[in-house]
């Protein structure tokens, strides 16, 4: 076994340790879970999964709980930087050697048990929050939910923000099939607040099937919000309705509600940046359904906009293109540091118009490219959280 003495020695070892990034079912988790965790996790949890928003709706309940007295873990996929981002205890991101004794720890316990990248993330995730004694827990879902690893828990409180098309390897390719999979983190008798304004069938007759008591949230929340779009007033009614569902065990009043929605924050969701006289905005949005809220959020202020955009190969890259081509005036093409992103000329090919792309060396030329166009106000960069993060990297240095 080699050696690992730090961090990435660790994460490097975890992503050979199995061909398949990506290998969805609890059997393999379940058993390392049971011997960490006999008696299930020792704090209450809420899970949250969702196409898109859940994120956004993590961070909302995250922000209200800090203005509490409770002690809060917070887990999120994946990270743009930095590994430690996964893992927060009260806002605050978890050491390298805090991460390494939770992996220590799993190593010592599976044996023989193979276990994904994800799920040492999870199960990490877990032991970490167990030794800093928090009170709650706050899990984001990686891929579906009823198969993926952070399903090994039974929450108190589940949350879906949405279902849309994304995943069809995974999930597949219908509302109806994605939802059931949604659907999965759902607990016989305790609560699931759910923010799609058109739930499928599935997930109705499966809460029905196994007793779930479901709130379904149509009105966004009316004050004010630290995220922008009227997307995030919707998340932020979600996240509000889920703290109130627990609210007998863990009281918050309604400033900390107030106060800790108009605080929350979150990278890379319409973040803005501004760069001389360019507004930069930087967003995740990596499917249809999240390009088009991007799109609506833009076009709440009329700009001038270019896009710097890439996306991985397995993704309805020209159903995103299509939806946000009347908001962007040219488009630069960039290569991503990911062996799933598209080659940029097969890119350039699903644009049905192709002369208003350019194809960049690199995300610092694409930038540079952007920055110099005189009568442009807005550069959007968006299609990947690789995308994001190579842009973060190279826009913090300006």
């Amino acid at each position: 076994m080699q050696d690992k003495n730090t961090l990435n020695d660790w994460l490097n070892w975890q992503e050979a340790l199995m061909e398949e990034t990506i290998v969805l079912g609890l059997d393999r988790v379940q058993i390392v879970y049971d011997r960490l965790f006999p008696n299930g996790a020792p704090y209450s949890v809420i899970t949250v999964a969702g196409t898109n928003g859940k994120g956004s709706t993590v961070s909302f309940i995250d922000s209200i709980y800090h203005q509490s007295e409770f002690k809060v873990g917070r887990s999120t996929s994946p990270h743009l930087l930095k590994y430690n981002e996964r893992f927060a205890i009260d806002g605050v991101d978890v050491s390298d050697e805090v991460i390494i004794n939770a992996f220590e720890l799993i190593e010592t316990e599976r044996n023989d048990v193979t276990l994904t990248y994800f799920e040492f993330s999870t199960l990490a995730a877990l032991i970490i929050f167990a030794e800093a004694k928090v009170d709650l827990a706050i899990l984001e879902v990686g891929l579906g939910g009823r198969l993926d690893s952070v399903n090994v828990v039974d929450s108190d409180v589940s949350v879906i923000t949405n279902i849309a098309i994304d995943h069809t390897d995974y999930l597949g390719d219908t509302r109806e099939a994605i939802g059931r999979e949604k659907a999965g983190i759902m607990r016989t008798s305790r609560p699931c607040i759910c923010g799609d304004q058109n739930p499928p069938k599935s997930l109705l007759s499966y809460a029905k099937e196994i007793k779930t008591p479901v709130t379904f949230i149509s009105e966004g929340y009316p004050g004010d919000i630290g995220l922008e779009g009227a997307h995030q007033r919707l998340n932020a009614a979600v996240a509000i309705k889920a703290i109130e569902s627990l609210i007998d065990k863990f009281p918050v009043s309604d400033q900390m509600i107030t106060d800790g929605v108009k605080t929350a924050t979150i990278k890379a969701r319409f973040e803005r940046k501004m760069i001389g006289d360019k507004l930069i905005i930087l967003d995740v949005a990596h499917n249809p359904a999240a390009v088009k809220t991007l799109v609506d959020t833009l076009a709440e202020s009329q700009m001038k906009t270019v896009a710097i955009f890439s996306a991985l190969i397995d993704k309805d890259i020209i159903d995103m293109v299509n939806l946000a081509s009347e908001s962007i005036q040219h488009w630069y093409l960039v290569p991503l540091s990911s062996e799933r992103a598209i080659e940029s000329r097969e890119l350039k090919n699903k644009f049905s118009n192709p002369n208003l792309t350019s194809i960049c060396d690199d995300m610092n030329n694409a930038i540079k490219q952007s920055l110099a166009l005189k009568d442009i106000e807005r550069v959007v960069i968006f299609g990947s959280f690789y995308t994001i993060a190579d842009a973060t990297l190279i826009i913090d240095q300006i």
